[in-house]
């Protein structure tokens, strides 16, 4: 009897016809969406540095702060601008600050001195060391606030978000919602301080937008109030 081969196994045939036209991605936007007015969207740097900004600078010197100069910052599409910005590589002689924090001459000053006499105290007074370094979440960035067209404070390097603190043994004191008791009196004491060095002050609590960071300000606020939560 002559074998009967066996039959092969249907392949199967592909489903569906090939699109006629190969999907495209999708369109960018034409514009950028229109921010609120802000007079410091215009900023521009002068041919020479302002005196003021010079004596910030010298101010940051005696500090102990390194730091170094970067070109400037001007998005005027967007509104967001920085003439004269820095970049912080730490907050004192013994205080290191990262990643890169780009920031206006003021704010950095201002967190400077609020890690010399606030945060460096507060963590030799609860857990007998120094601090050695601050990590920062968020420094200069071209964005608004969350869900508005107001632009951010960020967007004129003059906020600073912090993340962590790191002491000299080697602890790391993490922002969040619910911190070991212990780390969360030392964050407590650096929120409450923070209220009145900085204009805006927000955390855990405040926002889901700040549940893992504080986020620090200098936005001038009506007969110089501060907004804390």
């Amino acid at each position: 009897m002559v074998p009967i081969p066996t039959e092969k196994p249907d392949i199967a045939e592909p489903q569906g016809e090939p699109p006629a036209v190969a999907p495209q991605p999708p369109e960018k936007p034409t514009d950028v969406e229109k921010m609120l007015p802000d007079p410091r969207s215009a900023d521009l740097p002068d041919a020479k540095m302002p005196a003021d900004e010079i004596a910030c600078r010298e101010r940051l010197n005696a500090l102990g702060v390194e730091f170094e100069e970067h070109k400037a910052e001007s998005y005027p599409e967007i509104g967001c601008s920085i003439p004269y910005p820095i970049v912080l590589k730490s907050l004192g002689r013994s205080v290191a600050i990262g990643p890169a924090t780009e920031l206006n001459c003021p704010m950095a000053e201002a967190a400077a001195r609020f890690a010399v006499d606030v945060i460096q105290p507060a963590a030799k007074a609860e857990f007998g060391a120094d601090l050695k370094s601050i990590d920062q979440a968020s420094a200069f960035v071209c964005r608004p606030r969350h869900g508005t067209r107001k632009l951010s404070e960020h967007a004129f390097g003059n906020a600073l978000d912090i993340a962590s603190f790191t002491l000299s043994d080697g602890k790391k004191i993490e922002v969040g919602p619910a911190p070991p008791e212990k780390d969360a009196k030392f964050l407590n004491a650096v929120r409450k301080a923070a209220c009145g060095p900085f204009k805006t002050v927000l955390g855990p609590g405040a926002d889901p937008d700040h549940a893992l960071h504080f986020h620090l300000d200098l936005e001038p606020r009506r007969h110089g109030g501060t907004f804390c939560q």
